[in-house]
């Protein structure tokens, strides 16, 4: 009877010891397998000469081009094609370039040609753009899309005004590879 016992015992062992073995294998193999993947992958994923070619060697310029001059005592609506009027913000030295091909001196398109300082003042969570230190051009909104922005020059740092311009520009992205 313990001979019985004992053999059917060490079958049981046998075959748990096999299923063990044959499942540490598998384990193994798949720990195998994933390294071979990792390695296969980084090897594809490296180049020779270490560059990446997606964005680095892009400069990113956003233009503002303005596109409607309304307000003022007279009641002026001046439109302006994308690129007669463009105004660029560096923020990393605090300048704004502005080209201004406009030669029609009826229209009021706002700055001249040229580099100016300016600065953004925040009040009540209100954004005031000043150029030069002393041109508060006035309350500066920035559409939800951000493709749009708008300078009212009826409500400033001072106040509210009546008889001020606002200025509508809307954006442009230009990539330079």
């Amino acid at each position: 009877m313990w001979s019985v016992f004992y053999s059917n015992l060490n079958a049981t062992f046998l075959i748990d010891f096999h299923l063990y073995n044959k499942t540490k294998r598998l384990s193994l193999m798949k720990i195998r397998f994933i390294i071979i993947l990792i390695c296969v992958s980084v090897l594809f994923s490296c180049s020779v000469n270490n560059v990446d070619n997606t964005s680095n060697n892009q400069i990113t310029i956003t233009q503002w081009n303005l596109i409607n001059t309304s307000g003022g005592f007279a009641g002026v609506n001046d439109n302006f094609e994308i690129g007669d009027i463009i105004w660029v913000f560096n923020e990393l030295t605090g300048s704004l370039t502005v080209i201004n091909k406009n030669t029609d001196d009826m229209l009021q398109d706002g700055l001249d040609s040229g580099n100016y300082s300016y600065i953004f003042s925040e009040n009540d969570s209100n954004l005031f753009l000043t150029v030069n230190d002393s041109i508060e051009f006035g309350l500066l909104t920035i559409s939800e899309d951000t493709e749009t922005f708008t300078l009212n020059q009826n409500v400033t740092l001072a106040g509210i005004a009546a008889d001020g311009f606002i200025y509508t520009f809307e954006k442009m992205v230009i990539i330079i590879d």
